[in-house]
């Protein structure tokens, strides 16, 4: 009875943690890709960036226009953020680990997804200004063109799940011994590939950032934000991001599941030996850096990333938490590969002009999500 809300406050608790170092990372990554250092002020190696960011966005002006629509204003990026949030609720991160297992939950994602626009479209519209409406209008634009090819795609994988059930459909490719994205001879890739392209669309990432395009509309629809209001838009952005690699993994790679499920004596190896080795070796690596720092500050720092880390390594030993933390540490590993492809598209690919991003939503996106919930229907049936 007491876990649902349990879950609910840890989720409401950590979460925008989780989202203000998800913008570390991807600022670490792109200068990685761009032979630079990223953030290395605030902290050891930056790690403490995102508490200096997060301090300095409560500590800023809030500023409304003054011919701005003050309640709507208000509201919108509240409405974006509690969607967002709202969707976790459904996404089973371990075997007993989530909020409600409900029989329509991918259904209650997607619907969640469409009505986080309305945050983005209040947003520019209550601004009173041009930058904002044309941002809110284009993200409009683009969420329905790229929702009907993701809905193709999350059909292909409904159809061989047999559910809509978040949980039902991991418990489905455990079954089968194998993950969705490699079902039907391989053909399930084909969705998977659709899916991931029409979700970087959704969440307006580069490639398809146009609704804040900074060379065009200064910032798109959250141009006139700032303080509290834009973090909570920065939340917004980094859980849907989040969600939607969640809901990948979930449909195509196996959710909480282990990689090769059905191979008996990898449990061990895969299940303990792994995680316990990670997390003790990261601990042990990082006390070495200790070492090396002068400033006392970084010292401690670091050492309470070292404990921390070799904490998580203990609670893998704990038979209790033992299945619940292994299908987390699973969950969160294959999260984090779909958070870095989405981080390497943007530090790749060059912005489309939106022209461009209508073709390709339209005439190339749907017809192949809708061949690929033909094809794998016909594959199903003969399966």
């Amino acid at each position: 009875m007491w876990m649902p809300l349990i879950i609910t406050l840890v989720i409401l608790a950590v979460f925008p943690l989780v989202a203000a170092y998800l913008s570390l990372v991807e600022r670490k990554v792109l200068a990685d890709f761009q032979v630079r250092l990223g953030p290395m002020r605030v902290g050891p190696h930056g790690l403490l960036q995102p508490i200096a960011d997060a301090l300095k966005l409560l500590l800023k002006e809030d500023i409304i226009p003054a011919e701005a629509d003050q309640a709507i204003f208000w509201m919108a990026p509240v409405i974006s953020t509690f969607t967002a949030l709202t969707a976790l609720a459904v996404l089973p991160f371990a075997p007993n680990f989530f909020v409600a297992d409900v029989n329509v939950g991918l259904l209650v994602i997607s619907a969640m997804s469409a009505v986080g626009i309305l945050g983005i479209i209040l947003g520019g519209w209550a601004s009173n200004s041009h930058y904002p409406l044309l941002g809110a209008l284009r993200s409009a634009a683009q969420l329905v063109s790229y929702e009907v090819a993701l809905a193709f795609a999350l059909l292909s994988g409904v159809m061989t799940a047999g559910t809509l059930s978040m949980q039902g459909i991991v418990k489905a490719q455990l079954e089968r011994g194998t993950w969705f994205v490699f079902g039907n001879y391989g053909f399930m890739l084909v969705p998977f590939a659709v899916y991931m392209i029409s979700a970087v669309a959704e969440t307006n990432r580069a490639p398809f950032d146009l609704p804040e395009a900074e060379s065009e509309l200064v910032a798109g629809f959250h141009t006139e934000y700032s303080g509290l209001r834009w973090a909570f838009y920065f939340l917004a952005e980094y859980a849907n991001i989040f969600v939607v690699a969640a809901v990948a993994v979930t449909l195509f790679w196996g959710g909480w599941l282990r990689p090769f499920p059905s191979v008996e004596w990898l449990t061990f190896p895969l299940n303990t030996l792994v995680p316990i080795f990670l997390f003790a070796g990261s601990a042990l690596a990082i006390s070495t850096m200790v070492k090396r720092l002068v400033d006392p500050i970084q010292q401690k720092v670091l050492m309470a990333i070292a404990i921390f880390l070799l904490a998580a390594a203990a609670l893998f030993a704990i038979p209790a938490l033992n299945e619940a933390m292994i299908g987390l540490f699973w969950f969160l590993v294959k999260v984090s590969c779909i958070v870095y492809a989405m981080i390497w598209f943007r530090g790749t690919f060059p912005r489309y002009r939106y022209d461009q991003l209508m073709n390709i939503g339209w005439k190339v996106m749907i017809p192949i999500g809708m061949g690929a919930v033909l094809v794998n229907a016909v594959l199903g049936m003969l399966r």
